[in-house]
């Protein structure tokens, strides 16, 4: 259970009830919905569904907003075996309807907005940069697809990846130099964001850049600078963490790393509008 902020260390939390949503409870606690009835003779609880029980947290000093939930190995290996294969969109659809047709038209395909990203960061790489992909899933979304010098991706899905690419283990990180490490759409997933980062620091050599970037949540979007945002967060998916650009800022000087330059994009994917954050640092002096 989260006991401090998950991005500046503070203890200066907000917290407000809310429920974990079904397929997620699944997964990582083997809870399933129930229906309190009163065949169930109980005297002090209501009749009504209930669902697992958590709180939304919200750092009073930089204003990432998080679930109190800080999932274990185990647990997060079970949320995302087989992330988005046949098996693990099924049990998703049957808990959220119409899930597999939207994977289908969000996951399957390459994002466009990629190529602004792109053309943000080539001024500052090589012609045809080495890249490591930190979380990259099959790759079908890595930068610089395409550019076949070196692509590589680490992630614990175990989903196959596309061609062009190769899975690394992080033992073999170690045999290799980038020009650049990404770690997209990720930090949002993950218990421990400054763990994962300090995982990936071993990635980066003094000349190395450091692509980091979220999802710029709605929430966050429409109430800027709000430090009441915990009562407005009642439920939590696969997202655990919302992030405001003070505290991604906050987390990479923790990590030790030197912001560079910053970038807030909005993105179309035809059927989901949404917006994003994206963070390019490098190894800051020792």
């Amino acid at each position: 259970m989260a006991r401090h902020c998950i991005c500046c260390e503070s203890t200066r939390l907000d917290r407000s009830p809310a429920v974990l949503m079904p397929f997620v409870a699944k997964r990582v606690f083997g809870h399933e919905p129930v229906e309190i009835t009163a065949a169930w003779g109980l005297r002090d609880l209501k009749p009504g569904m209930a669902y697992t029980l958590c709180n939304s947290l919200q750092c009073q000093d930089c204003g990432a907003l998080f679930l109190d939930y800080r999932f274990g190995d185990e647990q997060m290996a079970a949320l995302y075996r087989g992330y988005r294969d046949e098996a693990y969109t099924r049990e998703r659809d049957r808990y959220e309807p119409g899930y597999a047709t939207m994977a289908a038209k969000d996951f399957a395909h390459r994002h466009a907005y990629l190529a602004e990203v792109e053309a943000w960061l080539s001024p500052r790489l090589p012609e045809r940069p080495a890249v490591l992909d930190w979380g990259g899933d099959s790759g079908i979304n890595t930068l610089f697809l395409g550019n076949e010098r070196l692509i590589h991706i680490h992630d614990i899905s175990g989903t196959d990846v596309v061609q062009g690419t190769e899975k690394v283990t992080a033992e073999q990180l170690q045999q290799h130099s980038y020009d650049l490490v990404a770690c997209c759409q990720v930090l949002e997933h993950v218990p421990s964001p400054l763990e994962l980062i300090r995982q990936i620091i071993p990635a980066l050599a003094p000349q190395t850049l450091f692509y980091l970037e979220v999802p710029y949540e709605p929430l966050m979007r429409e109430h800027p600078g709000s430090r009441k945002l915990a009562p407005l967060k009642r439920h939590w998916h696969e997202h655990i963490n919302f992030f405001t650009e003070t505290s991604v800022r906050r987390l990479l000087e923790r990590a030790k790393l030197q912001v560079l330059d910053f970038l807030e994009l909005h993105i179309d994917l035809g059927w989901r509008k949404g917006t994003v954050m994206g963070v390019l640092a490098k190894p800051g002096p020792t």
